[in-house]
């Protein structure tokens, strides 16, 4: 059907000719999407211009305008009519007669109309006052009459859009977020409004807004497209339905996917969401950088007036290695070079998650366009930056949704496509399998302190439903992709196999606790072998509850708690029956023992820096290596205060501690005297790594009380005003029962920060204890430590002791 054969049976202006017009055009299957819409517009302002010529015989000085989403030729099967009649003020009585020549035919086809009568004064005059009327007229279309009287209105209105932007657009952006906080976000319900809720038409509509606005304007890749999609699925809702309905119910959800020509209801949705997506990231990047522009607007008269005028330059701030903050957004640093540095995505996404900062929109597209793959299995830095990056608590999710939002994710995780806006059919579920990863991983972050590897619990949080785009038992599926997935981003043969337990029993504790009698020792016994060790049976504790917070209010109970922790109690007693052996010190190397016999020799401390490199992959030609950190080999005569000393010069340095150990070394015989030996694996946080000359010279000084370590960090806290960041959960500080004979073993889990292990180490000073050894591992932004300690004697402390200390480090900790 053509559009001359519409407008053939149009031609008569009269209801019934539109009305066969319009059913033919609805009916037709040749015709959907923009084409239908367009040629449903087109059709009707033919027909109301019939209507409005053979009403106005006479009049002059009038107009029909179509406003709103009539006005973006955008007509659904079921959409409201939005018009103005817009006059010059001239004959009233002549324009209300045209007036119900208009409106009443549109009443009879049972139509809904939305309709107005103004001069072009009060036009405007109404927009001042109603911001919903001033968006409708942003997208008024002539449809009839005076063409010049349109023109002028239009003018007139984008005109005061543009003067009044500075005070309408924060009005805008408050009624967008009004109206997600009472529908909800599209790209997750299971029965959408696809008009009102958060990533919806209505958004789509505002961003359109903000760009006639001239003020800022919106990422244009996707979302056309997106707005189309959403558009096609409301057309078929209409006509599925037979209503002027927005709201996608999950009993239409198959019939309209049948109009689309999809293959069932889930397919529909995940288009639906991949579409929401898109409206919603471009909306977070429009409103900010529209709060980005008013800022600068009402800082920079002040600025110009200080500095005598010349544009003022954005201060940078640097956060990691080629990353920086500027402007209230992680953006990328001058010399960063993101086609050499596979890294630095995730650099800049913890660096950007930490600092609880979005990251700029040029930023992830710069990187998503140059970055080279990872190599495999990734460097060790990319594994630490992404245990980071999950481990940043609440401002992970807009993160990665940036990251997302170019194809980084995919790119670095592949097996995340299957998952990635893939809807869940069930109640207890609130968000899509992407996202309901993400919050689980958000949730294992409060609970860092509760194991003693927050890494492999974050990632297993990240990986725990992969297998839900498979086939089969997701679980079991789950554990074939863990694997995989593991191995390539660089963890060991002991941490994979861990992973896999974790995914593939990551419903265990929860659904024995709640189907099975606890009271059968078979039960806690099959438990109990599944999960192998102690320290699984820990992460899995954690991971279940953390799984159970991400899935919805309905998942998760103090009653489905107690029965887990019950579980859990007994199945830890089985594990604690084959308690292991104490493992024998490891012997020194020469490198080692060279240092200290150097160290007793000249009564001071002796070190050592070593680069730590990968080889070369075949996704490196290059044959550059890959940095791992630097190693740090420090032999120091047996003294007090050797851990706070040592810890505050590197941080001073801006040297970053991955990995510490400190224990006494045993010197060969005929030599005489005691030896500390710290290896420690350390990076910069930014720039080059110090001259081991420097950190020597100043570590002399820590120990002989020359140097103010607790001063100098101060001056340069103070010196850099706080971000606002992430809130990181608080310390905690406990003694480990029964984990030596030797000595008492104190437990920290903290956030890491500079200076953290100087803090510690001289609260652990103050608190009269000698440090026999420490280990010291940080993983991601965690710092999970242990210190062997004894009293001045040599033994371990009394129980009470022990208590004290602890809660003393943990007071200092949290000051």
């Amino acid at each position: 059907m053509t559009s001359t054969d519409v407008r053939k049976d149009a031609e008569d202006s009269g209801p019934s000719g539109y009305a066969a017009a319009r059913l033919r055009l609805l009916t037709e299957g040749a015709r959907s999407g923009p084409p239908r819409r367009a040629a449903l517009a087109e059709l009707t302002d033919d027909w109301l211009s019939g209507l409005f010529g053979a009403g106005s015989d006479g009049l002059k000085g009038a107009s029909l305008i179509a406003v709103g989403g009539y006005g973006r030729g955008e007509l659904s099967p079921r959409s409201d009519l939005d018009l103005l009649l817009l006059h010059d003020g001239g004959d009233t009585d002549a324009v209300a007669a045209l007036a119900d020549r208009i409106w009443y035919p549109v009443w009879d086809l049972g139509l809904a109309l939305d309709h107005s009568v103004r001069t072009p004064a009060e036009a405007r005059k109404t927009a001042a006052e109603d911001l919903k009327v001033q968006l409708g007229l942003l997208d008024a279309r002539h449809i009839a009459g005076d063409l010049g009287l349109t023109a002028g209105l239009r003018t007139a209105v984008l005109a005061d859009w543009r003067n009044q932007a500075p005070k309408r657009l924060p009005e805008l952006q408050e009624l967008c977020a009004e109206r997600a906080e009472r529908q909800g976000e599209l790209q997750y319900l299971l029965e959408p409004d696809l008009k009102e809720a958060r990533g919806g038409l209505r958004d789509a509509t505002a961003l359109r807004a903000v760009a006639a606005s001239w003020l800022a304007d919106a990422p244009r890749e996707g979302l056309d497209d997106a707005r189309r999609r959403l558009l096609d699925v409301r057309d078929a809702l209409h006509l599925a339905t037979g209503r002027a309905t927005d709201r996608l119910s999950l009993q239409e959800q198959d019939q309209v996917a049948g109009e689309l020509g999809l293959l069932d209801a889930d397919t529909l949705l995940r288009q639906v969401y991949e579409a929401a997506r898109v409206v919603s990231y471009a909306s977070d990047v429009t409103w900010r950088e529209v709060g980005r522009v008013l800022r600068s607007r009402a800082v920079r008269p002040r600025l110009r007036a200080m500095l005598g005028g010349g544009k003022p330059v954005a201060e940078r701030s640097p956060l990691a290695e080629g990353v920086v903050e500027q402007d209230g957004e992680v953006v990328l640093a001058r010399a960063a070079r993101p086609e050499r540095d596979p890294v630095l995505p995730l650099r800049a996404a913890a660096a950007a998650a930490e600092a609880g900062l979005p990251l700029s929109l040029h930023a992830v597209r710069r990187m998503a366009a140059t970055t080279r793959p990872l190599p495999t299995p990734w460097p060790a830095e990319a594994r630490e930056q992404l245990v980071t990056l999950l481990g940043s608590g609440r401002p992970t999710v807009e993160v990665w949704e940036a990251l997302e939002a170019e194809g980084l994710i995919t790119r670095m995780l592949p097996d995340w496509e299957r998952v990635r806006c893939r809807p869940q059919r069930n109640a207890v579920h609130i968000w899509t399998v992407d996202r309901h990863l993400i919050e689980t991983a958000v949730r294992a972050s409060d609970f860092a302190r509760r194991v003693s590897r927050p890494d492999l619990l974050l990632v297993s949080a990240l990986l725990h439903d992969i297998g839900k785009g498979w086939p089969g038992d997701h679980s079991v599926a789950g554990e074939i992709i863990a694997r995989d997935v593991a191995a390539r981003i660089g963890f060991d043969r002991e941490d994979v196999a861990v992973l896999a337990t974790l995914v593939r029993h990551h419903l265990l504790l929860v659904e024995t606790a709640t189907r099975r009698d606890l009271e059968d020792p078979a039960t806690v016994r099959a438990v109990a072998e599944a999960v192998g060790t102690q320290s699984t049976l820990e992460l899995l504790h954690a991971l279940t509850e953390a799984d159970a917070l991400a899935t919805g209010p309905a998942a998760w109970s103090s009653w489905r708690g107690s029965l887990v922790a019950d579980l859990v109690r007994r199945v830890s007693a089985v594990l604690a029956g084959d308690a292991p052996e104490e493992p024998e010190a490891a012997a020194p190397t020469a490198e080692q023992e060279r240092l200290a016999i150097e160290a007793v020799a000249t009564g001071s401390p002796v070190l050592s820096l070593r680069a730590q490199t990968e080889p070369p992959t075949e996704d490196q030609p290059s044959g550059d290596p890959e940095p791992l950190g630097v190693e740090l080999l420090i032999a120091v005569p047996d003294q007090k205060g050797v851990l706070p000393a040592v810890a505050g010069v590197l941080a001073m340095h801006r040297l970053t501690v991955r990995t510490a150990e400190l224990r006494a070394l045993d010197l060969p015989d005929g030599v005489e005297g005691s030896v500390l030996l710290l290896d420690w694996r350390v990076a910069a946080e930014y720039g080059s790594l110090p001259q081991a000359a420097r950190l020597r010279a100043d570590l002399v000084r820590a120990l002989d009380g020359s140097l103010d370590i607790a001063g100098r960090l101060a001056e340069r806290d103070a010196a850099y005003p706080r971000r606002r960041g992430v809130v990181a959960p608080p310390p905690r500080v406990t003694v480990a029962p029964a984990a030596s004979r030797l000595a008492t073993v104190i437990e920290v889990r903290a956030h890491d920060a500079p200076g953290l292990l100087h803090r510690i180490g001289r609260a652990l000073e103050d608190a009269g204890v000698r440090v026999r050894s420490a280990h010291v591992s940080t993983l991601g932004a965690n710092a999970v430590d242990a210190f062997y300690v004894t009293g001045q004697d040599g033994a371990p402390l009394p129980t009470g002791e022990a208590g004290a200390v602890a809660r003393k480090l943990e007071e200092t900790l949290r000051a």
